[in-house]
């Protein structure tokens, strides 16, 4: 590989690149290691991240023995150690994950420049993990976690939960049974961010509260004093620990385009930002328009895939009417595709899955219902740590889904086109957006 190359990949793997050459072990299977779990054997559950998200993540496994919990910030993980008072209570996963020897499965439900290295390190001790989207902080973890839960052979499942929902299989049938025709374009759209973006300089230092350990917290980013413009929640603007808008979002609204136009096949050949407000090396922008160019994919024809976030709608197909709702039904999240011989929608979660305009459902019937339904979304994923079939939305289905998301954060990040070669994971511009891990954090 060139040096030019090299430099090209820091920002999918900062430091990472020189600590993961030459680290694979022997492979080792979690129902290896901790004894085959029937279907009626209950596994034991740690949750990584338990307040938020976690909470409710911890909550869909609680069929299940919860052994351990762990937050760098008791106060968030505070309802849930009221809820599974038997459970372990920890500050640091790495702690926990070593001193908890019978851990089958853990959820990962951090800030997400956690979400990495927290999933690799349940990955290498074989323990099953269910984390949440976006799957990772930047694009080559995405990489380093789908190969990762192959090697060890892990059930896996990212918590993108309309992936388990009615409408985006009825969508994808819809697509599959041809009733719109070739399907060429593509628009998506989100309300977020619903917290502030377009900060371009560090917030002031504040006292850190007893209840959190900030360094834990901060994990592999670069240090800053605590503020609690950070933390709990407003992390989800700043580049050095959410993903923004489209992290935060796509991984519901574009599962439907990605997996009835079979985008995780393939890979982006560019990847644009069009327009963005509030450009700066803090937080993401306030608004932004990206364009995702997508090749052939067998008798799929090259596809063109607009997101917008910040409010902006997409323009409303001809023949709609002005007061008909697009995506959801209060119209603020969704996505548009746009056929030869017609034009279907679908919300969020895939929910509300339709053709447009409302008349041309009067006559349509829905295709055959083609494809698995399913059993409920931790259900799912819980029966493949029991040895079941791999989870719909297992890392081979997410890894790909969120690295071609992810990229379009880098063409905000350079504010205008990306090119990109999945192969080599290399891309035609050497801006460096992923810092270095800090010491003691690692893939």
């Amino acid at each position: 590989m060139s040096e030019k190359q090299c430099n090209r990949r820091i920002f999918l793997m900062g430091a990472a690149a020189t600590t993961l050459v030459g680290c694979a072990t022997t492979r080792q299977p979690s129902l290896s290691r901790a004894g085959y779990k029937s279907p009626n054997e209950k596994l034991n559950v740690a949750g990584i991240g338990c307040g938020g998200k976690g909470g409710s993540d911890i909550q869909g496994c609680k069929s299940e023995n919860i052994v351990a919990l762990c937050d760098a910030d008791w106060r968030r993980g505070a309802g849930s150690f009221r809820e599974f008072p038997n459970a372990n209570k920890y500050k640091d996963f790495r702690v926990m994950l070593d001193k908890e020897k019978s851990i089958d499965a853990v959820t990962v439900s951090t800030p997400d420049h956690i979400h990495a290295v927290a999933a690799m390190a349940a990955i290498k001790r074989g323990i099953h993990v269910y984390c949440q989207k976006p799957l990772t902080h930047s694009v080559y973890e995405a990489r380093m976690l789908a190969e990762a839960a192959e090697e060890y052979g892990v059930a896996t499942q990212m918590g993108n939960q309309g992936h388990s929902g009615e409408g985006v299989r009825q969508l994808c049938e819809i697509i599959w049974s041809g009733a719109i025709g070739d399907v060429h374009e593509i628009h998506s759209w989100t309300n977020r961010p619903i917290w502030p973006q377009g900060i371009s300089e560090p917030l002031p230092e504040e006292e850190i509260p007893e209840e959190i350990d900030w360094d834990l917290w901060l994990g592999p980013a670069p240090y800053r004093p605590f503020n609690s413009g950070y933390a709990p929640f407003n992390w989800r603007g700043w580049w050095d620990f959410g993903t923004g808008s489209l992290g935060d979002m796509a991984c519901h609204i574009l599962d439907p385009p990605n997996w009835s136009m079979h985008l995780s096949t393939v890979a982006p050949t560019s990847i644009e930002c069009i327009s963005q407000e509030k450009r700066n090396t803090q937080t993401y922008p306030t608004k932004a328009i990206l364009k995702f160019e997508f090749p052939k994919r067998g008798k799929m024809p090259p596809l063109t895939l607009y997101w917008y976030d910040g409010g902006i709608m997409p323009p409303r197909p001809e023949g709609v009417p002005e007061d008909e709702p697009l995506g959801d039904s209060d119209g603020r999240n969704g996505s548009i595709f746009i056929g030869d011989n017609g034009i279907a929608t679908t919300g969020t979660y895939g929910g509300g899955t339709r053709l447009l305009p409302k008349s041309a459902m009067d006559d349509f019937v829905m295709p055959d219902k083609t494809i698995p339904r399913s059993i409920g979304h931790y259900e799912e994923w819980i029966q493949a740590c029991k040895g079941g079939a791999p989870s719909p939305g297992n890392f081979s289905y997410a890894g790909p889904m969120t690295e071609w998301i992810l990229l379009g954060n880098l063409a905000l990040y350079v504010n205008g086109k990306v090119t990109w070669d999945s192969k080599s994971m290399t891309y035609s511009t050497d801006a460096t957006i992923s810092p270095p891990y800090r010491e003691g954090w690692s893939l």
